[in-house]
């Protein structure tokens, strides 16, 4: 697997030979050593996108799209290698290595499909005098900032639809799971991908490497998948070059219990909007608000299939003592343990799944992301107290309800502030459907149809008769 910087085709050391390891957070143990770019190297990359961009413009829609689809059948024909590297890296079971795997190849598959289909469109202008053209052109290089916990998926629903629109691209990969990057590069590389399309710099200087790439005019577009804090710092430096922007950012996610659901599928569906890849994710529920009709009887339940969960560690000390620092806060403030709720002892960075009740809202549970394995429930007592607390916090990524009912359905998910909603399913990411959030969560949607629009400018012609 490579370890160097990918620019203009070619795999090369950072600057002065620096590096920076990459650990096995179940062990704690270093598995690799991996190019630390430097700002030269990350000009570099600028360039080498650039260098390349008219001419990647102009390739054949069809060309870009069966490069997608060659990318795709070797990254599922190579499913076990890259799965056990990134659970090797990132620390999530292989299973659901797996299963990233597979989510994050189907962006490939999707948008080679995609790459074919943009269009524009010809009409008369009212007055008669006028033809109206409308066509789509790339927007032009591309710098995507991935986060660690997808760290194979973030970067195909970022490339694909670039590749697709005809962009070039400079990625940087985060650094705690930079090898799936790389050898995603590796891939396109095989894909026939041509040189400097794709420019991959791992380093642990984010902001004094990406700073001038951003300021650089040449460079079009933002893309950004990670805190919201960060986000609002990089939309701020994105102004000078008036940049299109793209950010995927935190969230809250309310899972919504009304009194006719099926606590058998609720309780499944909390499973997996939970313990998806240990609660490390910006889809996972946070805040898990049931009538107060069900709230027993689904917390006994939830708890006891929580206690069984098989875990697998945080990413990192720094993101455990977060998560054990919210659980300390909420039992300060009343809050009860039912199952989970200490450290343990031991190698890595693990934390059991934990259930959490009589937690009153003045805990930073309730508007905080806990980005781990550790729920807390509260009550509501009608639909509207439900959506008022559903839509109490800043984000406004993803929501999940369930119910019986098809009327409350509909006046749920036209009720919620998010930008997603999951109806009597825990899981609502699809590579067919555009992801993406509302309020402090971002903007901008990533995947489905909507997915290329983000990296196509709108150019409109007047043809006079």
């Amino acid at each position: 697997m490579p370890h160097q910087l990918l620019i203009a085709g070619q795999w090369r050391d950072a600057e002065a030979g620096a590096t920076f390891k990459v650990e096995n957070p179940a062990t704690g143990e270093t598995i690799a050593s991996v190019a630390d770019a430097s700002v030269a190297d990350g000009a570099a990359a600028l360039a080498a996108a650039d260098a390349v961009q008219t001419e990647w413009a102009k390739s054949a829609p069809r060309d870009r799209g069966e490069i997608l689809r060659r990318a795709f059948e070797l990254i599922t024909a190579r499913t076990d290698e890259l799965a056990e590297q990134m659970t090797a890296e990132m620390g999530k079971p292989v299973a659901e290595s797996r299963a990233e795997i597979a989510y994050g190849a189907e962006f490939f598959r999707w948008f080679s499909e995609e790459a074919v289909r943009i269009s524009g469109r010809y009409s008369t202008s009212p007055n008669g005098q006028t033809r109206l053209l409308t066509l789509k052109q790339p927007v032009g290089p591309c710098l995507m900032i991935t986060p660690w916990n997808f760290p194979m998926a973030m970067g195909t629903r970022k490339i694909g639809p670039a590749i697709a629109a005809g962009c070039t691209m400079v990625v940087k990969p985060a650094a705690l799971t930079p090898l799936s990057m790389l050898s995603l590069g590796e891939i396109l590389i095989e894909a026939g991908l041509p040189a400097g399309v794709l420019n991959i710099v791992a380093t642990t200087r984010t902001a004094e490497v990406m700073e001038p790439i951003i300021g650089d005019p040449r460079l079009r577009k933002l893309t950004f998948t990670g805190s919201t804090e960060v986000g609002r710092t990089l939309i701020g430096q994105s102004a000078n070059q008036v940049l299109r922007v793209s950010m995927e950012l935190g969230g809250n996610a309310p899972f919504l219990v009304f009194e006719d659901a099926d606590l058998d599928e609720a309780v499944d569906g909390a499973m997996l909007a939970k313990m998806r890849n240990i609660g490390e994710a910006c889809t996972a529920a946070n805040r898990f608000i049931v009538h107060e009709s069900v709230a027993s009887e689904f917390a006994e339940r939830f708890a006891a299939k929580m206690s069984q969960a098989d875990v697998s560690p945080l990413v990192e000390e720094k993101q455990r003592a977060k998560v054990a620092e919210l659980v300390e806060d909420a039992k300060a403030a009343g809050g009860r343990v039912l199952t989970g709720g200490e450290v343990p002892a031991g190698p890595g960075y693990f934390y059991p799944p934990t259930v959490l009740v009589d937690v009153p809202k003045s805990a930073r549970v309730w508007r905080e992301e806990i980005f781990g394995p550790v729920a807390p429930i509260y009550t509501f007592a009608d639909d509207e107290e439900a959506l008022r607390l559903a839509n109490d916090t800043e984000y406004g990524l993803v929501a999940y309800a369930f119910t019986s009912s098809y009327e409350r359905a509909i006046k749920v998910y036209e009720g919620l502030d998010t930008g997603m909603v999951g109806i009597n399913q825990g899981v609502v990411s699809n590579p067919a459907a555009p992801f993406g959030g509302m309020k402090a969560s971002g903007f901008g949607r990533e995947g489905g149809e909507e997915g290329i629009e983000e990296y196509l400018e709108t150019k409109y012609v007047g043809l006079a008769l």
